[in-house]
């Protein structure tokens, strides 16, 4: 209608968003979120309402009360805690009255009756919110002279973490933390009143993978962590954002050193990622940068013997047999496998010296416990939207075990009810417990539990409500993936728009394989190559960060493959089983003192830095890899690693947008783009046999403490992992004729090891479960890595 005064058209009304609320917050008018909390609300328009209790991740309980202010609904002014409290139309919101400052006052008066004045001596000092607070909102002075509350400590209550009682404020943040976020309800409030304190339960410590998280939360020095305990002041730190690489999650964290030594990771709340948390292995095995057995100076094998040499002379060596294998038997005479340990540079570097300057096809960074590199091009789902998936189907390891931070995301989903879990496992895991289905089956049998559940009517009804993602990896070493990649693709042909997470375990896999290093036409990957090393086919062959010994499944071939081939060359930051009998070693420097970038499992890509110098005469790998490329009279172009990222950017489908610039600009990385280079792989032949009644099935996987190098070089870490043993289900012992506790033979059609049995009602019935590269004896030595499944028996000595 036009105006008739005016001649004008009205303006059109603009539409009001339901979801916003408008508020008074100090005199001036903000809008929040339907739902919002004040406190959250405040700080998003910059005004910090002081906190001990309330963490954005966790429930609000209003413990502390440190937060309340005035809060005026319509009723006139209340002093409110504002973590729990959501915005209302209208509400006013007083941060500044002298009442709420007032209060403040009285509530940290109270906090620090008992809380002794240790700052000097505390981890937590120059860090200390409480500290802080007490500056910026506390009274100035106490009106308390008696004598504060003692108790014993500190108390261990786990392997990593210490409780000082006298420091804590009861505000139930780590309490939250670990039956919440973990899990792992081990610590808790006990007795009442003034006596209050935390404590965990008798003979039971507070064994949780993620413990460490609550040191970093923890508002005041009340539990600090054994690895950092009197090393360092906050002033003295100097600090960078990195990304972990422990595994393929690539947790944000922070690096903190001081005087060239690295103290501690920090979580950063990455949102896509990690939320703030890591895991206790990712958070603590920076202790093997600085270890004593790192491999610091070049050697070369004489009379036998692993000799100190100049870089100059271990690289001519190292071409020397690179060249001699090429004219003994071509380029195919020479293989390189590894390489998913290090950054993307690393692994660009090295598979153009591989594939362009030595022209050998046989290249692949995964060690026989991976995935087939072509999952890549199917549909990836990011770490958000398989948390927020309506279904979540679990074809994968235990991620506890394996990704335990992709685990704490998954465990969220479960438990606020935005995703259902449908699970299939050959033994329980961390997530059974939260699974809508949890559907056991027997190695070899993944096509047909995935046939029989899809029968299912319930089951077929929940896969059509709405975004489904499979979270895809290798739950048992003992098997071929072949019979999984089939019931993956049933899956994906059950549920159109079907969204895949490959769960691969090592830090870089995903960027090693997108950005070359994989087997060109022709080629073999690590278990071909072990092969024809073993049969003498391979006279060279490159181990870069690899240690099949401790790696590749079948240990007989790994074995085989080591002692086959003619000249061995070794990049590595420590002398493994395998690089120690190598001919040449090239020292390589750790985490945190190489600068690149890194890809985690759902192909976001985020820097790694440099903070601190590299250890010895080490190098970074991709220098090892132009240094070797000169040597063999080529040259890779690279004269340092900013050039390695561009040149991906230039050359790697899918990292075109993946720039130095982008990367800066963004503090949670880049998502790359789809692999469309990566080739069809061809998986075994796998049907599984029958099993003969006398046997048990074999399930061999990962544990999150191991004996690998990080962990058994971090001296707080080496002593966690669990020991060798064959896990059986209490109904197969009495069958077997054993008892728990007791030493057994377990033969295989490849070997025989001796190993103590333990009763586990998690393992599937007519299977039989161990974990690998633990403490004792191998169960590698039982594994065929041809064979579709492997069975033992179990035997008394």
């Amino acid at each position: 209608m036009t105006d008739t005064k005016s001649g004008t058209e009205p303006e059109a009304a603009v539409p009001v968003d339901p979801n916003v609320v408008s508020v008074t917050l100090n005199g001036r008018a903000i809008e929040a979120q339907k739902g919002e909390l004040v406190i959250a609300a405040a700080q998003r328009h910059g005004v910090y309402i002081p906190r001990f209790c309330y963490h954005e991740r966790m429930s609000s309980v209003g413990m502390c009360r440190m937060c309340i202010c005035e809060v005026d609904t319509g009723r006139g002014p209340q002093l409110t805690p504002t973590c729990m409290v959501a915005v209302a139309p209208n509400m006013v919101i007083d941060t500044e009255s002298e009442m709420t400052k007032n209060v403040q006052q009285g509530i940290l008066e109270l906090l620090l009756a008992n809380h002794p004045l240790d700052c000097p001596v505390c981890d937590k000092g120059g860090e200390c919110p409480l500290q802080d607070q007490a500056f910026s909102h506390g009274p100035g002075e106490s009106r308390y002279i008696e004598e504060k509350r003692h108790f014993e400590k500190p108390i261990p209550i786990s392997d990593l973490v210490y409780l000082d009682r006298e420091r804590c404020i009861l505000c139930d943040r780590c309490t939250r933390f670990a039956d919440e976020v973990a899990g792992d309800a081990l610590i808790s409030f006990t007795s009442r009143g003034n006596e209050t304190h935390i404590t965990t339960f008798p003979d039971e410590p507070f064994s949780s993978y993620f413990s460490g998280n609550t040191v970093q939360i923890c508002p005041v020095g009340a539990l600090t962590a054994k690895p950092y305990r009197f090393k360092a002041r906050p002033w003295d730190l100097a600090q960078q954002e990195s990304t972990c690489t422990t595994c393929s999650v690539g947790c944000r964290i922070v690096i903190d050193s001081s005087r060239d030594e690295v103290l501690r990771y920090m979580g950063v709340d990455s949102e896509p990622v990690n939320h703030g948390w890591l895991c206790d292995r990712g958070r603590f095995n920076f202790e093997s940068t600085k270890s004593a057995d790192r491999v610091l100076q070049p050697l070369v094998r004489e009379h036998d013997e692993l000799h100190e040499v100049s870089w100059n002379e271990a690289l001519a060596a190292a071409a020397s047999i690179i060249e001699e294998a090429k004219a003994a038997g071509g380029a195919a005479g020479v293989a390189v496998i590894g390489g998913a340990r290090g950054t993307n540079e690393d692994a660009y570097a090295w598979a153009r010296l591989a594939h362009e300057v030595i022209g050998t096809p046989n290249v692949y960074s995964q060690m026989g416990d991976g995935l087939p590199a072509d999952l890549l091009r199917l549909d990836r789902a990011t770490i958000d939207e398989t948390a927020s998936a309506t279904t979540i189907v679990l074809l994968a390891p235990d991620l506890k075990e394996e990704l335990p931070v992709l685990y704490l995301r998954l465990r969220e989903a479960a438990e606020k009810k935005r995703s259902r879990i449908i699970e299939f496992t050959p033994k329980q895991t961390g997530l059974t417990r939260h699974a809508w289905r949890s559907i056991s089956y027997e190695p070899g049998s993944q096509v047909a539990a995935v046939n029989e559940a899809l029968a299912d009517a319930e089951i077929a009804a929940q896969l059509a409500k709405g975004d489904v993602v499979v979270v895809f990896g290798r739950a048992n070493l003992a098997e071929t993936i072949t019979a999984s990649v089939q019931a993956l693709h049933r899956l994906l042909a059950a549920a159109p728009g079907t969204k895949l997470l490959p769960a691969f375990r090592r830090g870089n896999s995903v960027g090693a394989l997108q950005v070359g290093l994989r087997p060109g036409a022709g080629g073999l990957d690590t278990r071909g190559v072990l092969q024809a090393a073993a049969d003498g086919k391979i006279d060279c062959l490159v181990l870069v960060g690899a240690d099949p010994l401790a790696d590749f499944p079948d240990t007989e071939l790994a074995r085989r493959g080591l002692a086959g081939a003619r000249r061995t060359i070794a990049v590595d930051t420590f002398l493994t089983g395998s690089s120690a009998r190598a001919d040449v070693v090239l020292p390589a420097c750790a985490f945190g003192e190489k600068d690149g970038t890194t890809t985690n499992l759902e192909g976001r890509v985020s820097n790694v830095v440099r903070q601190v110098s590299p250890a010895g005469n080490t190098r970074p790998d991709w220098m090892i890899a132009s240094g070797l490329a000169t040597a063999l009279g080529s040259d890779l172009g690279y004269a340092n690693v900013g050039e390695i990222t561009l040149d991906i950017a230039i050359n790697v489908p899918g990292f075109d947008h993946v720039t130095s610039a982008a990367l800066a600009a963004s503090a949670d990385g880049v998502l790359s783009g789809t692999p469309t280079a990566i080739w069809p792989v061809t998986l075994l032949e796998g049907t599984a046999p029958e099993r003969n009644s006398y046997d048990l099935r074999l399930v061999i996987s990962r544990t999150l403490y191991d004996q690998a190098v990080g962990t058994a070089t971090s001296p707080s870490l080496a002593h966690l992992p669990r020991g060798s043993a064959v896990h059986l289900h209490p109904l197969d012992l009495a069958r077997v004729g054993t008892a728990d506790g007791v030493e057994v033979k377990v033969r295989s059609a490849r070997a025989t090891i001796v190993l103590p049995v333990v009763a586990d009602a998690s393992v599937v019935r007519g299977t039989a479960w161990l974990p690998w590269n633990n403490p004792g004896p191998n169960p590698g030595e039982l594994i065929d890595c041809f064979a579709a499944v492997n069975d033992v028996r179990i035997e008394n000595l």
